[in-house]
């Protein structure tokens, strides 16, 4: 059984707007903004996400020695539950002791980062 629902894709970016226009041109959908991250919904396909970086680096490609600066975000029922399974599956946690929060961060097991998203 699976423990989360894939959803969204978020690119880090110098200008949120720039980027999600230029995606909103290419796929279609409409951009809703939020303070320093924008959601775009693309008819028919996955969500994307633009987030404000401040002192981006574009990534290098194809290059071994760069980071490729994108995560993850997957929904779950739990988040309690959805970490102690991810914990065992050799997820490590970046930033998950707010559990106000509606979201964890961790990285897989290639150091990788993605949240846990309520859902």
């Amino acid at each position: 059984m699976a423990i989360a629902k894939f959803d969204t894709v978020v690119l880090d970016c110098p200008d949120p707007g720039v980027l999600a226009a230029f995606y909103a041109g290419l796929l279609g959908g409409t951009p809703e903004a939020e303070e320093d991250w924008i959601d775009l919904r693309i008819p028919d396909g996955p969500k994307l996400a633009f987030q404000a970086a401040p002192g981006h680096v574009p990534p290098k490609w194809p290059s071994p020695e760069a980071s490729q600066q994108f995560h993850l975000d997957v929904t779950v029922a739990d988040l309690d539950a959805a970490e102690r399974e991810v914990l065992a599956l050799g997820a490590k946690p970046l930033d998950a002791e707010d559990r106000a929060r509606s979201f964890r961060v961790y990285a897989d097991p290639a150091g990788h980062p993605f949240c846990l998203c309520a859902g």
